[in-house]
């Protein structure tokens, strides 16, 4: 079984050829028009290319036609033999964005990132794991994570990307961590199309680390719109039948609603930092905070609140009986742990 969308990403040679399809006679007779040639195979028309430049001049004309004939279009390019290691089929409008952001694509396929980490305590201030978050790598090209991500989803790349950054977290925790110090790793929900298969290389990673999966926990991306809650349902039963954990990221605000937390009934539940923020000064928030603790005492989750600046919040968020505690005041991310932290295994 294979998934097109996680395997790696092929570079555009500067010669090789164009597929589209759905191929049709009005839509050949006007790229012959327009002086290129074009062969028919089935349901797909084949154009060769010699330069990246005619290629581009080829999408631009592509792009007038697809608004003129009213169709949708999708390109696959091949190298100068006219095959690739696998087929991926793109939109135009998705071409166009992997052309324009080719700094991002490149980042990207080559894996130029590394994970920092970012502590999480206890309430005596112990730290007990940390958050993995995507970052530049020290001498490499830099990027914001958030639209590395963007432009991932944008042409079609991010199942490979979150493949990747799960990875890329696990070894980092392998080389920096003792067992028994969680692990805490997003992931994105739309990347994940079968659980028993798009999961296979995360759990091979923990596997061939010699790692423990108790130790791990995935918490769905923050930015994550979850459109299909039983989908997410089989993603936390997988990672919880190879021994993991799993946790719900920015509860309170936004798609993270107390419901869906009831309804997916998490390990973890990571309270936002907007309710977290003042919130030892705001009474609405503190309803809403000792709401979620509730709610989430029901089915046994531990709660996190997330980004803590002030001591004030912390002490708060602890009197009123929150397990753990994660934000600036504890530390910021970083690419290797406190030279001397105290932890609690």
């Amino acid at each position: 079984m294979s998934c097109t969308d996680c395997l790696a990403i092929e570079p555009v040679e500067d010669q090789g050829e164009l597929r589209i399809r759905p191929y049709s006679i009005p839509l050949a007779a006007a790229i012959k028009a327009a002086g290129y040639e074009i062969a028919g195979v089935k349901n797909i028309g084949i154009i060769p290319y010699t330069s990246l430049e005619k290629l581009m001049r080829l999408l631009k004309l592509l792009g007038e036609l697809q608004q003129l004939l009213t169709v949708s279009l999708a390109l696959y390019i091949t190298g100068k033999k006219g095959v690739g290691l696998h087929e991926r089929w793109l939109s135009l409008e998705q071409l166009e964005v992997r052309f324009s952001h080719d700094n991002l694509i490149n980042i990207i396929s080559n894996h130029d990132f590394c994970s920092y980490l970012q502590p999480i305590v206890n309430v005596t201030e112990k730290i007990v794991g940390f958050e993995f978050l995507l970052r530049p790598l020290q001498n490499g090209s830099y990027f914001q994570p958030y639209e590395l991500f963007e432009i991932a989803r944008q042409t079609g790349f991010h199942s490979f990307l979150d493949r990747a950054a799960r990875v890329s977290a696990i070894e980092c925790s392998a080389k920096l961590l003792p067992k028994g110090i969680k692990r805490f790793i997003n992931f994105l929900p739309s990347s994940i199309y079968n659980p028993q298969y798009c999961l296979t290389h995360t759990f091979a990673a923990i596997d061939r680390l010699n790692q423990d999966p108790k130790d791990f926990v995935f918490e769905v991306v923050e930015t994550e719109n979850i459109a299909d809650i039983a989908h997410l349902h089989t993603i936390f039963a997988e990672y919880r039948r190879q021994g993991m954990h799993v946790a719900l990221d920015d509860v309170g605000t936004g798609y993270s609603t107390v419901e869906l937390m009831c309804s997916l009934k998490p390990d973890y539940v990571k309270i936002d930092r907007e309710l977290i923020s003042n919130c030892d000064e705001d009474a609405v928030k503190q309803s809403a905070i000792l709401n979620i603790m509730d709610r989430a005492a029901e089915f046994g989750a531990k709660v996190l609140a997330e980004g803590i600046e002030r001591r004030e919040e912390f002490l708060f968020c602890r009197d009123i009986g929150m397990d753990l505690a994660q934000g600036y005041l504890f530390g910021k991310p970083e690419e290797l742990p406190p030279a001397h932290f105290i932890y609690s295994v």
